[in-house]
């Protein structure tokens, strides 16, 4: 049987390269990713467990995503807690981004805050389990 050990990696494609590589240029480092290859019209930064690649749109199909379209609807960071959560929504707000849910509980805990893109595509930063791992601890 074939096993998935995990996701290697996505790509998207960006209507503004310059403008989506400003974007995530700024958020990787505050997650901790790092630059692994950069090509004229792509770029790839990588946490060392995944990587994230953007690339210049095809001209003629340079249109903004729209949540509810076929396809990518959003991408989840797992981060190590909620207050990191609330951290990221400060930072992407200081980028302009447009927070679509703010930081909340959104299922029994389950903790997130999801914001867009340049392009319109969602992306979420979320913490599951902390309160149930917290409450363990004390029993």
């Amino acid at each position: 049987m074939v096993q998935v050990l995990g996701i290697d990696h996505l790509a998207i494609r960006v209507s503004d390269f310059a403008v989506s590589k400003a974007f995530y240029g700024r958020l990787f480092p505050f997650l901790g990713f790092e630059i692994l290859d950069e090509f004229e019209d792509a770029i790839g930064w990588t946490n060392g467990k995944t990587r994230f690649w953007i690339g210049q749109s095809e001209r003629g199909r340079n249109h903004h995503h729209r949540t509810g379209d076929v396809g990518f609807h959003h991408y989840a960071f797992e981060l190590q807690s909620r207050a990191e959560v609330d951290e990221l929504e400060a930072f992407v707000k200081g980028l302009g981004a447009t927070i679509v849910d703010p930081a909340d509980e959104y299922y029994e805990d389950y903790y997130a805050v999801f914001f867009l893109d340049p392009d319109g595509l969602k992306l979420e930063g979320m913490k599951y389990g902390e309160r149930t791992a917290e409450a363990g601890k004390g029993a």
